[in-house]
């Protein structure tokens, strides 16, 4: 249970860095004092926050409820050690990471630093899990 464990790290790290307030963007307009240009400014938001989901960024949300699924696949996963939970928490992930790349579309300008680690989170995560059951499909083919 203990070599379990590992794959705890990277959905904890990335679900610490999606609840700080950083992650999601809001790009806004202003108009100047003297009313002839407009100004913009961006306001960052956790990716739980519900102000984003008002304003059509749905993907940090959904990434943020997505995260917390896995997170919850891979527990019970290190608590029973069926790898068929850790392969549904890979199918999932591949899922999250799209949703993760879901503001791109909106602009790059929707895209935070904090944003771009959660997405490196869970591609590193979708590694780990690759190697680990990349290493239980050949202890079965040796078995058999």
């Amino acid at each position: 249970m203990k070599k379990r464990l590992v794959y705890l790290i990277l959905p904890i790290i990335t679900l610490i860095l999606e609840i700080l307030p950083y992650g999601a963007v809001c790009n806004f307009m202003r108009p100047s004092a003297d009313g002839t240009s407009v100004g913009h400014f961006r306001e960052l938001y956790s990716y739980f926050d519900l102000m984003p989901f008002g304003y059509a960024n749905f993907a940090p949300l959904f990434t943020g409820i997505i995260t917390c699924i896995i997170l919850l696949l891979l527990v019970i996963y290190c608590i029973t050690g069926k790898t068929r939970l850790a392969i549904m928490a890979k199918n999932i992930l591949y899922v999250c990471v799209v949703f993760s790349l879901g503001p791109v579309v909106l602009g790059f300008h929707f895209l935070s630093v904090v944003g771009v680690l959660i997405t490196l989170c869970l591609i590193g995560e979708i590694l780990l899990l690759r190697h680990l059951l990349k290493g239980t499909n050949e202890s079965r083919e040796t078995q058999n």
